[in-house]
């Protein structure tokens, strides 16, 4: 991992880095968008996929994109929520860990979970079942804007997964976030060892301020 601002997110959770975006007016938190382990830690840059229904006039396909992605990425794949068709199974789990991407987000469903949880390969989805999305669903385009969760996410944006969820640092705001984060979990550890020292949470937080250390 040689991108020093994904080494900085690696250390810093979920919870962490909404509040810092929530101080600066960002949604970034993809709602909705859970681990099918929580276990699961994943920390990369954004692959994106928009996917939609099945056009009549041909087969439906679910890409394979899979052989040109670098070691790290995270694979974004926005299904508009659909839970009737899903776009990752097996194969993809399988060339995904071998090839050492980061992760896989879905707006929408995968299926084969044990075999994610077998391999410890991060799936972050809407939900999960057996019905394959082969001749139901297409790809429209790869690498533009799509949503995930209520979240924009852009190509080469840092999503940061953990038990909790997956979150969106837009690239051109991930400096300021990961600073403010970095604060602000510094600020609470310091609560946390001022407890331990014998003062009460009441005025821990009143001498670190912390409520204020997400608001905007």
């Amino acid at each position: 991992m040689n991108d020093p601002n994904l080494q900085r997110a690696a250390h810093l959770d979920t919870a962490t880095l909404s509040d810092a975006m929530d101080k600066l007016g960002i949604a970034g938190q993809c709602l909705g968008i859970k681990p099918r382990d929580h276990s699961f830690r994943m920390t990369g840059r954004a692959y994106t996929i928009l996917y939609g229904p099945l056009d009549a006039e041909k087969p439906g396909t679910v890409g394979d994109y899979i052989d040109d992605l670098p070691p790290g990425t995270v694979v974004v794949l926005d299904n508009g929520g659909r839970e009737n068709a899903t776009v990752w199974g097996d194969i993809l789990t399988a060339v995904a860990r071998y090839r050492k991407l980061a992760g896989t987000v879905i707006d929408g469903a995968n299926r084969d979970v044990h075999l994610c949880l077998s391999l410890g390969y991060p799936i972050y989805s809407r939900s999960y079942s057996m019905r394959t999305g082969k001749d139901r669903v297409q790809v429209d385009a790869v690498q533009v804007p799509v949503t995930i969760g209520d979240a924009r996410v852009l190509p080469g944006d840092l999503l940061r997964g953990d038990a909790d969820g997956v979150v969106v640092i837009p690239r051109s705001r991930e400096e300021e976030v990961l600073e403010i984060a970095e604060h602000i979990e510094a600020s609470e550890q310091q609560i946390r060892n001022l407890v331990e020292s014998g003062l009460s949470l009441r005025e821990a937080r009143e001498k670190l301020q912390y409520h204020n250390l997400q608001s905007k």
